[in-house]
């Protein structure tokens, strides 16, 4: 991709925000979400240690001597920071003696062990997520709604859109946000989630913490998180799936390495539980929802293909929901929400929880087909009934985000109908 060909994202404003409020700022990320060419749009110069075009020379040279990646017109940009983690510590002694805002901005696709960072950086380097591109971001949502409005309750009349078909629905699935490829043939797109699931296979994991995991270990994990994308199994049953399927014994212990490993790559980003009220009678489990950074790499550690996507649409509905949370947490970062799910001990659950930074939420149903709209509408409406006749605090707003839909509204009960193609944050 050319920087001219760069299309706006979200974590520009975000950027933006933290750079005028922080002497430096980290871009978190998995790695081909974009966060170099976003980092590049902002900076006046650039220190990139993974470049392997002058033969590692910039990589070498800060080995050498950690100053070298601060030498240059502010904002400097300093690219995969965590292949020398003492960069972090170096970065805020630089911020302290040169005062101000807006001094650097560092990227990273993998969390380093704490072994070299002895501050926290608290008030010097703030940090936020980018993730891959929202549909919004890649043009393949119209933006007629806005995610906020809704979250604040407004009126957002009757909006007509084009309806996706059942076949487009799957390749938006199985394309991902991947920006390099978002103008690309769906066969050449499909290719970068295979590819990507190799090397986590192949040769990444081991990369980030020094410690060589089973290859076919780490296969086999991968592929039970793809079977249960978007769901909140427990570590014991993925490792009951492991040992059923591949007939590998593997603990506990190791299990949790492993997925924090992923977690540390920020290939993996697990929704987290919501509680309405602390003084609420309903009990709410504490599972997460596990789920990918994209839908597409599970996807492809599935082998899946529109063909066979058609036939199970079972498995189409996880890897939908598993999209549809990942525009979500784009969209509600951008105005200061937070994203969770809901699963009490009473089996009443709710796919998706926006948190409004006043403490207002909007609980939230995720539907491929909108022939499950009512179906929907009525749990919804149960849920806040039930948490509020136990004390909880219920949700200022329900919608339903909905895949094969040809227009967004408000039903007489005030539940939303949103297509996911109208949304933007």
């Amino acid at each position: 991709m050319k920087i001219e060909d760069y299309r706006p994202r979200i974590a520009d404003k975000l950027l933006a925000e933290h750079l005028e409020a922080f002497g430096a700022v980290c871009i978190d990320g998995p790695m081909w979400c974009g966060k170099t060419w976003t980092a590049l749009r902002r900076a006046a110069s650039a220190c990139l240690i993974a470049d392997s075009s002058d033969n590692f020379a910039t990589r070498n040279r800060v080995a050498m001597d950690i100053n070298y990646a601060f030498i240059g017109p502010e904002p400097r940009l300093i690219d995969e920071w965590q292949i020398f983690p003492a960069i972090w510590d170096a970065t805020r002694s630089q911020v302290d003696k040169r005062h101000g805002h807006g001094r650097f901005i560092l990227t990273g696709s993998a969390t380093p062990s704490q072994k070299g960072i002895y501050h926290s950086g608290a008030g010097r380097i703030a940090s936020f997520r980018m993730r891959p591109m929202s549909l919004w971001e890649s043009g393949r949502s119209e933006g007629k709604v806005s995610l906020e409005a809704v979250c604040k309750g407004e009126n957002i009349g009757i909006v007509d859109t084009r309806r996706p078909d059942l076949a487009e629905a799957i390749e938006l699935v199985l394309r991902g946000g991947w920006p390099e490829t978002t103008d690309s043939p769906f066969s050449q797109a499909v290719k970068v989630p295979s590819d990507y699931a190799k090397r986590l296979i192949d040769r990444k994991i081991p990369d980030i913490d020094g410690v060589q995991h089973n290859r076919h270990k780490m296969e086999l994990l991968l592929r039970s998180l793809a079977r249960n994308e978007s769901t909140t199994v427990s570590i014991s049953s993925i490792r009951r799936d492991i040992s059923a399927v591949g007939d590998v014994d593997i603990d506990d212990k190791t299990l949790s390495a492993y997925l924090n490993s992923l977690e540390r790559l920020f290939v993996t980003e697990n929704i987290r539980p919501f509680s309405p009220s602390m003084r609420s009678g309903t009990r709410i489990k504490q599972a997460e929802k596990r789920r990918f950074c994209d839908p597409s790499i599970a996807a492809a550690l599935l082998k899946a293909t529109p063909a066979r996507l058609e036939r199970d649409l079972n498995t189409l509905g996880f890897l939908f929901e598993s999209l549809v949370l990942r525009d979500l947490l784009c969209y509600s970062e951008a105005f200061g929400a937070s994203l969770y799910h809901y699963q009490d001990y009473s089996d009443r659950e709710l796919d998706a929880v926006i948190e409004m930074p006043d403490g207002e939420w909007v609980a939230v149903e995720i539907k491929l087909g909108v022939n499950q709209e009512e179906s929907a509408a009525k749990h919804l409406l149960d849920v806040r009934r039930h948490i509020a006749a136990k004390g909880g605090h219920p949700p200022q707003a329900l919608a339903i985000v909905v895949g094969l839909s040809s227009a967004a509204y408000r039903r007489p009960d005030g539940v939303y109908v949103l297509p996911v193609t109208t949304l933007k944050p």
